[in-house]
């Protein structure tokens, strides 16, 4: 009997020293670091140095990566239009969780990948056409910032002639210029828009050459919608001393005594909402909607040169927007004065 307690009291302690081991070999398996989300960016023509919405695409990525290491990010530039494809289809041959294509000139090439790989993720800017389960279109009401800047430009004309120079003509495209000449006409009726159509995203010398003609022409404040074009656009009000008004993000910094505001599209928050809906496994297909409700777009936050009571009369203009007391157009039936389109 003492021989059969022995044996059964061994065994005992076998199972519970079996049972620690198990134990403790599972106790890294919880803590295990979490698994890296692979997100691609792809630029458009305009380069990831654009100083508009492709760096500023980049920077808010690279800005969520800075804060949860989590994420690993990277981009692919584009030079010409026949690397779109080319590059979208390296990132999902690397594994990438999500590839952001910024742009609607990417619109073609992100849909032939969506549909040849529907289990890929993907989001693109400034584009509503692509109607797939794995598509996210990230959209923003263009029109509403450049309403804001329309009513800067038409309140501090001196000349009652401004400018605006557009990088492309598109249905997207084409808001900026109705919201801008919406606001420059409300502000100041007389008012006369040269407009520009520069078919190119990435031509400096030619939004320059575009800007000086304006100003030879009476113009004293120029909007460019352009990106890298815009550039040059800027360029030229610095050099001779009129105001510049920015795209995308607060373009001060590239000329502070000229650059009298900028029309704020916060593609940085949207890359990076997206991106946190596909850790978080929350990612949805369809339009996601940026505008001046939920600060997807507004004004630039630097505004020292705006006189107190135009900023006063934005500010309330703004408000009437998000109320739903105003509505800006987003049609060329409603505003016939642009020509671009």
């Amino acid at each position: 009997m003492k021989k059969i307690i022995a044996m059964l009291m061994a065994l005992v302690m076998v199972f519970a020293l079996c049972a620690c081991g198990s134990s403790s070999s599972s106790a890294p398996a919880a803590s295990s670091a979490a698994e890296t989300v692979k997100i691609g960016m792809v630029t458009d023509v305009g380069g990831v140095n654009d100083k508009s919405f492709n760096q500023t695409s980049w920077e808010g990525l690279q800005a969520l990566a800075a804060e949860d290491s989590s994420f690993e990010v990277n981009y692919l530039e584009s030079k010409t239009d026949a690397d779109y494809q080319t590059n979208i289809n390296t990132f999902i041959d690397e594994g990438y969780d999500l590839i952001i294509c910024v742009g609607y000139m990417l619109a073609d090439a992100t849909r032939e990948a969506a549909e040849a790989n529907p289990d890929q993720l993907f989001a693109i800017i400034d584009d509503s056409s692509i109607d797939l389960p794995n598509v996210a279109c990230l959209m923003f009401a263009q029109e509403q910032a450049s309403y804001l800047v329309g009513l800067v430009a038409g309140s501090v004309t001196e000349s009652k002639t401004v400018g605006y120079v557009q990088g492309m003509v598109s249905d997207s495209m084409n808001l900026f210029g109705i919201g801008y000449i919406t606001g420059v006409l409300e502000a100041c009726p007389e008012a006369k828009v040269l407009q520009y159509n520069a078919n190119s995203f990435g031509d400096s010398a030619g939004g320059s050459t575009a800007a000086k003609d304006m100003i030879t022409k009476g113009a004293d404040v120029i909007y460019h919608a352009a990106g890298g074009t815009g550039m040059g656009v800027i360029e030229a009000c610095n050099e001779e001393g009129i105001w510049a008004i920015g795209v995308d993000t607060d373009q001060s910094i590239l000329a502070p005594d000229h650059v009298i505001t900028s029309a704020m599209k916060r593609v940085d928050v949207a890359s990076q909402d997206i991106s946190k809906a596909v850790k978080d496994g929350a990612f949805t297909a369809g339009i996601h909607m940026y505008d001046l409700s939920n600060g997807g777009v507004d004004l630039a936050p630097t505004r020292d040169h705006i006189p107190a009571d135009v900023l006063e009369m934005v500010e309330a203009a703004k408000a009437a927007v998000i109320a739903g007391e105003k509505t800006v157009p987003t049609t060329t039936a409603e505003c016939p004065q642009f020509e671009l389109g």
